[in-house]
């Protein structure tokens, strides 16, 4: 016979390692995503200071092309569906977890 407590515990573990894990790493990923701006933002203004004072001279489309090749490599292939539904309980506490981190 099928026991309520058999089918909560590994639940409620999920569930508690998932949001406790999603929490550090939203908090983890607002740190990096800080320090990965400043310095994009700082190379960008150092860039655009060399090409004012006539240093180096920038080509915006290769540029915009190399990074639109950035992010379809990032895209990925994995059908992200069927891994939320085979990882509903942990997923939904982390990503609960992970809001609160951002916060």
């Amino acid at each position: 016979m099928l026991d309520l407590s058999s089918i909560l515990t590994p639940l409620a573990g999920e569930l508690g390692i998932g949001g406790i894990g999603g929490f550090f790493a939203g908090w983890a990923m607002k740190k990096a995503a800080k320090l990965v701006a400043a310095l994009i933002g700082i190379s960008f203004l150092g860039l655009q200071y060399l090409a004012y004072r006539g240093v180096i001279n920038i080509n915006y489309g290769a540029l915009q092309n190399w990074a639109s090749e950035l992010a379809g490599q990032a895209a990925g292939s994995q059908n992200l569906l069927t891994d939320f539904i085979a990882h509903a309980p942990f997923s939904a506490s982390f990503i609960g977890g992970f809001y609160l981190g951002l916060q």
